[in-house]
């Protein structure tokens, strides 16, 4: 049985060198419903958290368990608290996913969003991380993801997303965990481009920060010029850049993903667009495999 660091090594070295895309399983309380739905379960099938985290668990399990999905295309997998407490196929869910799947487990961390200020919304406080790393690392989990939102190129609200970002990602860094920073680029916002200029220097400033032994993976908004964040990508503190749909549909993200080199995708819902609750396995199987082979292929340029 290989240690824990034999098993973090063979994850690293997954994730550094192999192709692939990071699939975004991770939908919490607040994104659940539309989740679902856009899965065909409505509303009207569940009334407590509880049925719907046990629907949406129905949705993961079946996604995970296909034989579409599998390390041959797929890097990571990043999943919710709930998901981290559940089973796949009678094995904890982080343990299956490595161990049957060779896909490699990060965990969603953030609490949500706080109100909207200075054109951004920062992360709630997280007073029981320490504990949830804790949890993660007990588990084989490689990584975690903290996810913040920009609306607008406001320099001052930008700035302390960022620093939020880096300053929880070194408490991550510490338990060894490897933090994926997402200060997600509304994709609606009218200053879009101007925002990102600003994200990138202040990104830039804080990986220029690290220690020499610290590295970081970014998930950012598929940005408007192609091949803006080269700089980024190339940073020897960064081990890889992913990027989020954030809304776009699965052909034009792929399309936007295959014009930026060396950024991979990490889609949640571009990832499951066409899948249905109602489909039968033979066209779930086959939908679900256009799809993971689609946003392969869009990464590997």
């Amino acid at each position: 049985m290989p240690s824990a660091s034999e098993v973090n090594a063979s994850m690293l070295n997954k994730v550094t060198t192999e192709q692939g895309f990071i699939a975004a399983l991770d939908q919490s309380g607040g994104s659940t419903p539309k989740a679902l739905a856009l899965y065909g379960v409505d509303q009207n099938e569940f009334s407590s958290d509880e049925q719907m985290y046990d629907l949406v668990h129905q949705m993961r399990t079946r996604i995970v368990t296909n034989t579409a999905f599998n390390g041959a295309r797929i890097l990571g997998a990043i999943l919710f608290e709930n998901t981290l407490d559940r089973t796949f196929s009678g094995k904890p869910a982080a343990e299956f996913l490595w161990q049957d799947k060779q896909v490699v487990p990060f965990l969603k961390v953030d609490k949500g969003l706080c109100e909207e200020e200075n054109s951004v919304q920062l992360m709630k406080e997280m007073p029981a991380l320490d504990a949830l790393l804790d949890k993660a690392v007990t588990q084989n989990v490689f990584g975690t993801k903290m996810r913040s939102v920009i609306k607008l190129a406001n320099q001052q609200g930008i700035n302390d997303v960022v620093a939020q970002q880096f300053a929880i990602a070194k408490q991550i860094l510490a338990k060894g965990l490897m933090p994926i920073i997402e200060p997600e680029i509304d994709i609606n916002s009218p200053e879009k481009s101007a925002a990102e200029a600003m994200l990138q220097t202040a990104l830039l400033a804080e990986l220029d920060n690290l220690a020499d032994d610290q590295q970081v993976m970014l998930k950012l908004t598929i940005p408007d010029n192609s091949n803006f964040y080269l700089n980024c990508i190339k940073h020897p503190k960064v081990l890889r850049v992913v990027a989020l749909s954030g809304g776009y549909n699965r052909a034009q993200a792929n399309k936007m993903i295959s014009e930026n080199n060396g950024m991979i995708a990490s889609f949640s819902r571009a990832l499951t667009e066409g899948l249905s609750a109602k489909q039968l396995d033979e066209s779930y199987t086959q939908t679900l495999d256009q799809a993971i082979e689609s946003i392969y292929t869009a990464s590997a340029t």
